[in-house]
């Protein structure tokens, strides 16, 4: 007996002590850790690769490799995600690949800030003077102010990384941009590597300055190579970060909440539209977006309440066409602060407002003009037991303002009446409309207000 628990404490040990010397391999530098970003630079991206760097700083990776791919992004993120790298512990290469990528404007940025600046060939970098987020030139008296600002920025990179500083600087001063035989020629980079591996082959021995000033010697000869992969909060964010997804998910919870105020008691539309206008505005913050943009959208809104409940089409839902269409245009683009590097316009689809116009007019036309006008007394949305209530006098069983409970024909119903009208529980009402299963009542006496003598 007491020979197996020897046996046991031995075997414990050894384990212990396998895996506390697995860690120390780690730690050293056995593992990397690769975080692929292809597209915009926005704050999606300067979360997610703050998430990788932190990551491998717990796991203890022996380098952090950007895989970069960008037609450029937003200032401010640009500027966290160098703040990153530069503070890392764990040393962090930026690699261009593969042959075709880009490190545009804010990609300039990032692949300067790397302790290792890699492309593979057939990639550029470069071509990062500041324009407007709409996609257009800054006025000349603002673009010296925000060159000179940028310039410093890339001039402050260079100079932490000993890189060639006029070189970059003429990225932002003059739209300059460089293949990737250029940029190791000019001393914008420190080497050329077909793919990954390659890259790591290289690198293997080098030794640089991590964030804690500790200098370290790369073993990335032989390491395991992992992806950071998306989380599902990730995946979801980066669906919602489309200036057409956020536009379409404001003008869906828009138009649910609009239905659910207009024909009271339905329920699902105003549970619809509270849903849809919280995934827009967690959209619209990862975006470059204008509040302005958020108003007029809204306005347009409330005028296309003001034309239902009057006959006709008229100025009320002319300008709310015309408040949906500015406001989808200024929605994005930020234009009051154009301090943003090249990149792909933020801007909403010319055919994506087309559309949201065409179905707002089309809604309004033969569902929401319907339903207020008409009282919908079409059989098609009624139950036939509803279709017999029209007419009738009821009493209601709690405040209409415009939407309550009434009771008629022995029976609790969800009514509505007009905007504007105030019908107090109790009061007598007589069932005027009814649409799905929704009675319109009106108050069926006056109230007489009290005199003194």
């Amino acid at each position: 007996m007491r020979h197996v628990i020897t046996t046991l404490f031995v075997m414990i040990a050894v384990t212990v002590v396998v895996w506390q010397n697995g860690d120390s391999v780690s730690a050293d530098g056995s593992s990397v850790l690769v975080i692929e970003i292809d597209g915009n630079i926005e704050p999606l991206t300067a979360d997610r690769i703050a998430r990788g760097i932190d990551e491998a700083r717990g796991k203890g990776a022996s380098l952090v490799v950007i895989q970069l791919d960008t037609p450029g992004g937003l200032l401010e993120s640009t500027r966290e995600i160098v703040e990153h790298i530069l503070a890392s512990d764990t040393p962090v290469a930026v690699f261009v690949g593969p042959a075709g990528a880009r490190a545009a404007s804010a990609g300039t940025f990032i692949a300067a800030a790397a302790n290792f600046a890699v492309m593979a060939p057939g990639t550029t970098i470069g071509a990062a003077s500041p324009i407007a987020s709409d996609g257009e030139d800054i006025p000349p008296t603002l673009e010296r102010k925000i060159s000179a600002d940028t310039s410093a920025f890339i001039r402050s990179i260079a100079q932490a990384r000993d890189r060639n500083s006029e070189a970059l600087e003429n990225t932002v001063l003059k739209s300059t941009a460089y293949s990737a035989e250029e940029a190791v020629e000019l001393g914008v980079i420190d080497l050329i590597a077909p793919d990954m591996d390659s890259m790591l082959d290289q690198l293997n021995g080098r030794t640089t300055t991590t964030g804690s000033g500790q200098v370290v010697t790369l073993t990335a000869e032989g390491a395991s190579v992992s992806r950071l992969d998306r989380t599902f909060m990730e995946h979801i964010l980066n669906i919602l970060a489309s200036p057409n997804v956020v536009f379409a998910l404001f003008f869906i919870g828009g138009v649910a909440i609009l239905i659910e105020v207009l024909v009271p008691g339905l329920a699902g539309p105003g549970i619809l539209g509270v849903i849809a206008l919280g995934l827009a505005f967690v959209g619209f913050w990862n975006l470059p977006g204008s509040w302005l943009g958020v108003a007029l959208i809204a306005v347009s809104m409330g005028l296309f309440y003001g034309e239902s409940v009057k006959p006709g089409f008229g100025v009320f839902g002319a300008g709310g066409l015309v408040s949906l269409i500015v406001g989808a245009v200024l929605l994005f683009g930020n234009f009051f602060s154009p301090s943003d590097l090249p990149e792909p316009s933020f801007m909403v689809s010319p055919f994506m407002i087309a559309a949201m116009t065409a179905l707002i007019t089309v809604t309004w036309f033969f569902f929401i003009r319907f339903a207020r006008t008409e009282g919908g007394t079409s059989s098609g949305f009624q139950s036939e037991e509803a279709m017999l209530l029209e007419g009738q006098w009821g009493v209601a069983v709690s405040e209409l303002s415009p939407a309550g409970k009434v009771w008629v024909a022995n029976q609790e119903w969800s009514a509505s009446t007009d905007p504007g009208i105030l019908i107090k529980k109790g009061d007598e009402i007589r069932v005027v409309g009814v649409y799905n299963e929704v009675l319109k009542v009106e108050k069926l006496y006056e109230d007489i207000p009290e005199t003194t003598e």
